[in-house]
């Protein structure tokens, strides 16, 4: 539906109601600034909760109590430390979902940031950095949490939503006033945020011919650069939004050393860490050797659908570089063995009926 064909639909209901001409042009005048915008016209709180399919009552305690609305738990991370996640109940997990896909997927984020974008892959990160003379990573300190709830509204606001929708709209997306590491729209909401600040350093590197991308909190630069002069413009930048650099993880790679962007080595051809692809041949040759279940008896595995988690790695390997020949058998053999696995437990339940 087009603003035409929806102002004729709107004016015929809303004479209908009783609405004056002069309350008609207000309503419209609000829904054109939203059309223009490619986004759901959403009048308050009662509208809203129609469109999500919940009721307002639902939605005024998920925005005032949010902490009862979210399962906390932690995941250990690479360095070994634990990363808090705040899982939204599946209510509130749908009622995000709606507003990424109709609402925020409609706003374009920067060319350089190459995460959390529908049908974009981790190969768009890596394939600017190949062959360089340095490659220059950064890393943003608490990058989820140093994203407020201002920030988050404001973006409500300048697409047209009037103060109330906005308001909820963006207590709906946050957690203690901040983005909740586990809620769908976080990471979205999380490049809309960091959109001016790619702008002011893609524009830096653009003048000084370094290659620069974004990776959630991430930040890769290659090419041949003074790197003090840039780390100093990169927290100018940041700075302005209330983020920091994580120095721990600052790091600079010259070619007669591994080069890595988010993980991968990008000296010659885009390639997982060797520690980890080895990790994956070692599991392999034990579970082709002694077969999958006695592995994870060996090894102490109690990590449910562990097959389908090992194929995930190795499908990443392949994601990476899609020719390697020995990762290609590891797949294979791993389906196999899923489908053998498979036409067992559906025997075992036909004889159990």
């Amino acid at each position: 539906m087009d603003f035409v064909q929806y102002k004729e639909s709107f004016t015929k209901e809303a004479l209908k109601i009783g609405y004056s001409q002069q309350n008609i042009q207000s309503c419209l005048d609000y829904a054109q600034a939203l059309f223009s915008h490619n986004v759901p016209v959403i009048y308050n709180a009662s509208h809203l909760a129609v469109l999500v399919g919940y009721k307002k009552e639902y939605l005024k305690k998920a925005a005032l109590h949010t902490k009862y609305f979210y399962r906390d738990f932690e995941i250990t991370k690479k360095n070994g430390k634990k990363r808090p996640i705040s899982e939204p109940l599946p209510s509130l997990m749908e009622i995000q979902h709606w507003i990424l896909k109709e609402i925020l997927y409609k706003l374009p984020v920067s060319p350089f940031a190459k995460a959390y974008k529908p049908n974009v892959s981790i190969i768009e990160n890596l394939k600017f950095h190949k062959n360089q003379p340095k490659v220059f990573t950064l890393d943003l300190e608490n990058f989820f949490p140093s994203i407020k709830i201002e920030s988050i509204e404001k973006i409500f606001t300048e697409l047209g939503y009037c103060q109330n929708v906005s308001n909820l709209l963006a207590k709906l997306s946050t957690r203690d006033n901040t983005l909740p590491q586990g809620a769908p729209t976080s990471p979205y909401l999380s490049n809309l945020i960091f959109k001016d600040a790619d702008l002011t350093i893609s524009d830096y590197c653009k003048q000084h011919k370094i290659r620069y991308t974004r990776y959630a909190d991430d930040l890769s630069f290659s090419g041949d650069f003074d790197e003090k002069e840039l780390l100093n413009k990169v927290i100018e930048t940041i700075e302005k939004l209330g983020f920091k650099i994580n120095t721990a993880k600052t790091k600079l790679m010259k070619p007669d050393s591994r080069q890595t962007v988010t993980g991968i080595v990008v000296n010659e051809k885009p390639q997982v860490v060797f520690h980890k692809r080895n990790a994956l041949r070692q599991a392999m040759y034990y579970i082709k050797k002694f077969g999958i279940d006695e592995h994870r008896e060996y090894k102490e595995i109690n990590q449910a659908h562990f097959l389908e988690h090992l194929l995930g790695k190795i499908n990443f390997v392949l994601q990476i570089n899609p020719k390697d020949s020995e990762f290609i058998d590891y797949k294979s053999f791993l389906i196999d063995l899923k489908k053998k696995q498979e036409s067992k437990n559906n025997k075992t339940k036909f004889l159990l009926m």
